[in-house]
Parts: C-alpha cells; sequence; structure tokens
C-alpha cells in the first residue's frame, strides 16, 4: 500500500467513525435484516457524500475493503473505478460476500459497470452459497437495469431463473424474483415477452416458491401494462 492510500484510507476511516451512530447499528439488522458483526452503524447517504469527496480511487477501494467494515466495503464500491476492477478482484470480494446489502451494492454500484460483468453473472448463478447465488442473479438484474448487456445474455439469465426459481432460501429466491422481473421490465419487447412466459411458467408450478417467484412477477408486469395503457 502506497503512503498516498494510506493517507487517504486514514482519512475515510476518520470520517467513517465520526458519522457512526449506536442507534443506526442496532437498527441495521432488525429494521433492514443487515446482519454483520463489522460495523460502525453509519447512514447511507454519509457514505454517499464522502465517496464523492475522495473520487475515483481503485488503490483505495482495495485497503478500504481490506478493513472488512461494513461501511468501509460499502464505501469502497463507490470509489472503485469499474475500469481496474479485475476477475480475480471480482471473485475475491464475491467470496465475502455475507448480507444482502453488501451484495446488491457491490453489484449494482460496481460489478455491473465491469466488462466482465456478463460472464461473472451467469457463473454466479449457479453457485451453491446463499449469497454466491445470489450475486449472480443481482448482477443480472443490476444489468437489465442499467441496460448493460445484450438480448443473448438475458435470454441466458432467463433460462437460469427458470431453473433456479425453486431455491427456498430467502435471498435467493428474492433474488431470482428480481433478476426476472427486471428483465421483464427493461428489456425489448421480445426479452418482455419471453419473461412474461417464463413467469406464467412458473406461476402453475407444483413447488410453491417457484410458483411465489412467478405470481410476484406477473403482478409486476401486469402493473407495468396497466400503466402504459392509462397514458
Amino acid at each position: 500500500m502506497t503512503e498516498d492510500v494510506q493517507r487517504r484510507l486514514a482519512t475515510v476511516m476518520a470520517a467513517l467513525k465520526a458519522e457512526a451512530s449506536d442507534r443506526v447499528r442496532d437498527e441495521m439488522g432488525p429494521r433492514f435484516g443487515i446482519f454483520t458483526a463489522h460495523a460502525l452503524g453509519v447512514r447511507m447517504e454519509a457514505m454517499q457524500a464522502l465517496a464523492r469527496r475522495m473520487g475515483r480511487d481503485h488503490g483505495l477501494a482495495e485497503a478500504l475493503w481490506a478493513t472488512g467494515l461494513y461501511e468501509a466495503r460499502i464505501t469502497a464500491t463507490m470509489v472503485d473505478d469499474p475500469a481496474a476492477v479485475t476477475s480475480e478482484q471480482m471473485e475475491r470480494w464475491r467470496s465475502d460476500f455475507d448480507n444482502w446489502a453488501i451484495t446488491d451494492t457491490v453489484c449494482l454500484k460496481l460489478f455491473d459497470r465491469s466488462p466482465l460483468a456478463a460472464e461473472k453473472a451467469l457463473a454466479w448463478t449457479e453457485l451453491h452459497d446463499e449469497f454466491g447465488r445470489r450475486a449472480g442473479f443481482a448482477l443480472l438484474a443490476g444489468m437489465a437495469i442499467h441496460r448493460r448487456g445484450d438480448a443473448a445474455l438475458f435470454r441466458q439469465g432467463l433460462s437460469r431463473v427458470e431453473a433456479h426459481a425453486s431455491d427456498p432460501r430467502n435471498f435467493v429466491k428474492k433474488a431470482v424474483n428480481w433478476a426476472l422481473r427486471a428483465i421483464g421490465l427493461k428489456g425489448d419487447a421480445e426479452l418482455r415477452a419471453e419473461a412474461r412466459a417464463v413467469a406464467e411458467r412458473l406461476a402453475a408450478s407444483e413447488d410453491r416458491i417457484a410458483r411465489w417467484v412467478g405470481r410476484d412477477a406477473m403482478k409486476a408486469f401486469d402493473r407495468a401494462d396497466a400503466r402504459l395503457n392509462a397514458r
């Protein structure tokens, strides 16, 4: 670590500690389902403001991640340079995911901007650990929302949705549903139709988890159609 990175790391850590709140930390689990033993209790807006002040800095991002602190890692996602993110880094950070907030923030704020995003999304949906698989589907959802990736990727994504829609783990099933809804709402007309067809098949499934994934997606698609028809 260079002296400049050490100095900037010290600046960020001091700023995070100055913003720390025991009340915010204690509410993270009960209110938001963010369970981690390594948190200070800093509000998201404070981390966002700090990241804007620091600017893009890949070395700083890696140093922040290495602290293991929840807020430092969230801030790392906002200061890292997507062009500097490596495959090794993506795998290393992904192996550290231990709650939904870290998983989703890394995937939607940083990893989905990487040229490696499509490759990782498809690979991670096949992982067996809960947050690893969630990362794959969160990455698919983020790419659809931000309109990154091509139709071929999202068609493969829909295939993965259908394959894993019966996964009963809470953070996986919600991410599978999220990816399905994102592709169905943000894709082109053909993708929207294909996503609806997947949702209809899942809604008719004998598996209760798959039925929930399909039915919830259908509700989102119906609401979007109703808004469009009301214009």
